[in-house]
């Protein structure tokens, strides 16, 4: 089982890579879970034709017993699919929900029982307190990678986000693979990224390029695997998910 959780600032296209990469790997006959770690419980909402699933939080909150039928729902490529949620707004700490919602998947044994191949943890990068960092520190995800463009809150989010997954490394846990470069066609961003990327010693594993069929498929509740598997941006995608799955 390979687990990689991906991180990134709030609005930089996390989601976006996560989800085409579940979907693009799913299409090849894996099985696979994608994880939402953000409070805002939108992580698998073009998975699941843009409808937001009920998130674990909200379901422990509202039910006495909860089963795995109520939190991880089946994409229609296939994908399992996991909200974590966020506390009631304005009340209790979303990095502590997080943690809950780990602890009740191991609970009810979800590895065990749909046995993915992969696990994406798609997480809010803003933030790299304890829950928010849970899926690097906890034993969960073995690779981190970081989802960046050459904006300048971006990449220094990218930095700060390096700068944690190494102190965690150093004990042990998830090591950095690498920049998932999205493009968002600023001057010089491929200068910015490269320069960026070897101030913090890592590497670009893949630019994605800006592409309006992204846009073009979200409008329509899927991912652009899903809904242009043949385009160009589908299959840098489907390479990227491979390259991830296989590098060691």
């Amino acid at each position: 089982m390979k687990k990689i959780a991906i991180y990134g600032k709030g609005g930089i296209g996390k989601s976006t890579v996560v989800s085409n990469m579940s979907a693009s790997l799913a299409a090849e006959g894996l099985t696979v879970m994608q994880i939402g770690c953000d409070p805002k419980s939108d992580s698998t909402r073009t998975l699941m034709g843009g409808v937001r699933i009920p998130t674990v939080l909200e379901t422990m909150r509202d039910k006495d017993e909860v089963s795995l039928d109520d939190i991880v729902l089946k994409s229609e490529s296939g994908v399992y699919c996991v909200e974590s949620g966020g506390p009631v707004p304005g009340v209790g700490c979303a990095g502590r929900g997080i943690i809950t919602a780990f602890e009740k998947l191991e609970e009810l044994e979800a590895y065990e029982v749909y046995q993915p191949d992969v696990i994406f943890y798609d997480v809010l990068g803003d933030v790299v307190c304890g829950g928010f960092a849970m899926p690097i520190r906890g034993g969960y995800a073995d690779k981190v990678c970081i989802v960046t463009s050459g904006e300048m809150m971006s990449l220094y989010a990218a930095t700060n986000i390096s700068h944690a997954v190494k102190s965690f490394g150093k004990r042990g846990y998830a090591t950095l693979g690498g920049l998932i470069y999205n493009a968002k066609g600023i001057e010089n961003e491929d200068e910015l990224v490269r320069k960026a990327a070897e101030e913090i010693d890592t590497r670009v594993i893949m630019k994605i390029p800006r592409d309006p069929m992204i846009q073009k498929a979200e409008e329509l509740g899927k991912t652009v695997v899903e809904a242009f598997p043949d385009c160009e941006v589908s299959k840098i995608f489907g390479a990227l998910a491979k390259k991830l799955l296989e590098e060691e």
